[in-house]
């Protein structure tokens, strides 16, 4: 039976923090929200929102930021201890379409074992640098894998089943920052689990808060691909015996 939650992390979102977790809640859905070592400002709205909503909203805290990866950590740790099966990923700056939230629940029922990620369908708000940008890491992820499965491995909005998650967590260090999105889906991919590629329309706020950081993300992206593809050359006859056997 699919019990899923959604985690937002957050990191300094007070001006959208509220609309999202309202969106979130309007579809039935319980919440947890993860204080990436937010300012006063950002705690305080979030400690209202946990305080006006206790039966929906479960607040975590992280003291000092510690970035994205690390905080989607934390709150699949709280999900796992409160008995969830799944976690739907959205991010906290409004640019993900929650309407879409049934679409996701969907095909997690249709496919309990799959993380189903999200395909951004873009409008004109997107900067084209970010745009462009994301196909050389779309390029790397096909050659990571030796497959299409993964249409988008940057997209936040996703939805993770737990018994497959939490053993590569075990396991292995994800990347903590911007880096952990296409790093986790990838090896979750090289586990075997199946991947769902669910469109969903993003816009990016013309008011909206970027903690994506130009250089020093970039260079931590491109040595997570450099060490994925160390990873990929090491299970090439595993991945491709699996495109041969597929039926």
């Amino acid at each position: 039976m699919l019990d899923a939650v959604v985690v937002v992390p957050v990191y300094n979102h007070p001006a959208t923090i509220g609309a999202v977790a309202a969106q979130v809640r309007a579809h039935g859905l319980p919440c947890i929200l993860v204080d990436d070592g937010s300012d006063a400002g950002c705690a305080a709205v979030l400690d209202a929102l946990a305080a006006q909503h206790p039966q929906d909203i479960a607040l975590v805290r992280l003291p000092v930021n510690q970035g994205k990866g690390a905080a989607m950590v934390a709150g699949f740790r709280e999900a796992a201890r409160r008995g969830h099966t799944h976690v739907l990923q959205v991010d906290a700056d409004g640019q993900h379409d929650c309407a879409d939230i049934p679409k996701f629940l969907a095909q997690a029922r249709a496919h309990p074992q799959a993380v189903v990620a999200g395909c951004p369908i873009w409008d004109d708000s997107v900067p084209k640098g970010r745009l462009y940008g994301r196909y050389a890491t779309h390029v790397w992820v096909w050659i990571n894998t030796l497959s299409f499965d993964i249409r988008d491995s940057m997209c936040g909005f996703r939805l993770y089943p737990l018994a497959s998650l939490l053993p590569l967590l075990d396991a292995v260090r994800i990347g903590r920052r911007m880096d952990f999105d296409s790093d986790v889906i990838v090896r979750l991919h090289w586990r075997g689990v199946p991947v769902r590629n669910q469109p969903t329309r993003v816009t990016y706020p013309q008011d909206g808060i970027s903690h994506f950081r130009m250089l020093g993300d970039n260079v931590r992206i491109s040595a997570m691909h450099a060490k994925l593809f160390l990873g990929m050359l090491v299970r090439a006859p595993l991945l491709l015996w699996r495109k041969v056997a597929a039926p």
